[in-house]
């Protein structure tokens, strides 16, 4: 027996899924400039053109990774039952810690950013060359939260699209869509070395993604099979 379940929690859950992708997308989008996988000198004369704006959209795209999180624990509120919550609860476990790496990395860059222009400001050439190497190895650890966060994002969408397939949760194809998804953000970080810029429209399928899923829980809610004791 199957139970479709439509309601203020699946409305909540959905929308939350949307307020992720808009806020993760438009921060992002809007953005006058993009730090790439290290800060760079040129990343402080390009945010001191317009600062205070900046400061704004990495906001709201760093609430955007807080939304995504909000979203996968409303999700995992809703797919509570036995037998397939033993498959949801650790891929959305899985994605919920890669989603914090991420936001807590790109804290980083949104506070590193903004601080380095006034420190940088009048700074020689030589001065700025000292300046960046001696945040070198902070760089390096960012990078790394950058690139473990996609990855343990990844295996969790691994196991939320298995579960959607196996349990028809959700649509099928939506399964298979996460599924790869995960598939694809797990492989190029670990099979490309220099993956920064092949990465990058994985970002823009993830909002895809979360928009999606977004629409499908408000339009058709969830379909669980009969808790089992």
């Amino acid at each position: 027996m199957r139970l479709m379940k439509k309601d203020f929690e699946t409305s909540f859950t959905g929308w939350a899924f949307i307020l992720a992708a808009v806020l993760l997308w438009f921060g992002w989008a809007l953005s006058p400039h993009h730090i790439g996988e290290y800060i760079v000198a040129s990343d402080f004369t390009k945010i001191g053109e317009n600062v205070w704006y900046w400061i704004w959209m990495y906001r709201i795209h760093i609430f955007g990774w807080v939304a995504m999180g909000i979203s996968m624990f409303a999700l995992m509120s809703i797919t509570t039952g036995k037998p397939y919550r033993v498959v949801v609860y650790p891929g959305i476990g899985m994605i919920v810690v890669g989603t914090f790496t991420l936001a807590i990395a790109n804290a980083y860059y949104y506070n590193f950013g903004a601080w380095g222009v006034g420190q940088t400001a009048g700074m020689t050439a030589v001065e700025m060359a000292e300046f960046i190497d001696s945040i070198l190895f902070t760089n390096q650890y960012v990078t790394c939260f950058i690139r473990f966060g996609r990855i343990f994002s990844g295996v969790g969408l691994i196991l939320l699209g298995a579960a959607f397939i196996k349990w028809k949760i959700l649509s099928t194809w939506l399964g298979w869509f996460t599924m790869i998804l995960g598939f694809i953000a797990m492989g190029i970080i670990i099979s490309i070395p220099d993956n920064y810029e092949i990465y990058k429209p994985v970002f823009h399928i993830k909002v895809i993604w979360l928009l999606t899923m977004g629409v499908v829980l408000l339009k058709q809610g969830v379909h669980l099979p009969e808790s089992k004791a």
